[in-house]
């Protein structure tokens, strides 16, 4: 019988690994699949703006194009997708580290009621896509001058 030294490091660190891959399946961080497959799904980081006149949708798209990605605005919903593919198989290499994430995405948000949906535009440049959606002349703030009497 072999005798194995008891660290209790080493259940820290397993419990830690559990805790990682829950919040990063909850959050939707990728993660690389099992062996030799790729990664399955990722999540683009998005920022999503206010001013006085419109919603400012930011969404970084390393290594992809226009041609990539495809908008949708259906029933108040803004919808983006794409698939980001791999550059090139690894058949023939030891991988030690695989962070870049790959596959397809989709985010979706509710607009508001306060929104030009036939106004909406969307610039991609140098893998940032930017989506301007439009406040309705309604929303806009508007001054009032006061009256002294």
């Amino acid at each position: 019988m072999a005798l194995i030294r008891w660290t209790p490091g080493r259940e820290v660190v397993g419990i830690q690994e559990e805790m990682n891959r829950m919040f990063d399946n909850f959050f939707g961080t990728p993660r690389r699949a099992e062996k030799d497959d790729r990664m399955l799904y990722w999540t683009p980081r998005v920022n999503v703006e206010e001013t006085d006149y419109q919603f400012e949708v930011t969404a970084e798209l390393p290594g992809l194009n226009k041609d990539d990605v495809k908008i949708e605005i259906k029933d108040h919903a803004l919808t983006f997708t794409g698939e980001k593919k791999t550059e090139k198989e690894n058949k023939d290499r030891n991988v030690h580290l695989y962070e870049r994430a790959y596959g397809k995405f989709c985010r979706t948000f509710t607009l508001p009621d306060n929104v030009d949906v036939d106004k909406i535009e969307a610039e991609f440049k140098d893998g940032i896509l930017q989506i301007d959606i439009p406040k309705t002349e309604e929303a806009k703030p508007r001054q009032v001058e006061v009256q002294v009497k």
